[in-house]
């Protein structure tokens, strides 16, 4: 290399050096801009509080009841044709 290469590459480093300085100050946020809010939360505990009488009542509807569909006696035999 000559001289002037040298030279040439050096200003080309620093030049670069600046505008890669200047252009992460603009893209990277600074540590004061980085402060956001978040939602506060609440500590887990073990009472419970009573549901809401609305809904849970002795009318409402039991959904955990058994639902049964036609007679409870057991066709053993169903393509006999003697029953009929």
């Amino acid at each position: 290399m000559k001289q002037k290469d040298i030279a040439l590459v050096i200003i080309i480093i620093f030049i670069t050096g600046i505008f890669s300085f200047i252009l992460s100050n603009l893209l990277i946020s600074t540590p004061e801009n980085r402060q956001q809010e978040v939602e506060v939360v609440h500590p887990i505990v073990s009472e419970f509080p009573t549901p809401d009488e609305r809904f849970f009542n002795e009318d409402s509807i039991n959904p955990t009841q058994e639902i049964r569909i036609g007679t409870d006696d057991p066709n053993t035999s169903p393509f006999d044709d003697s029953e009929q």
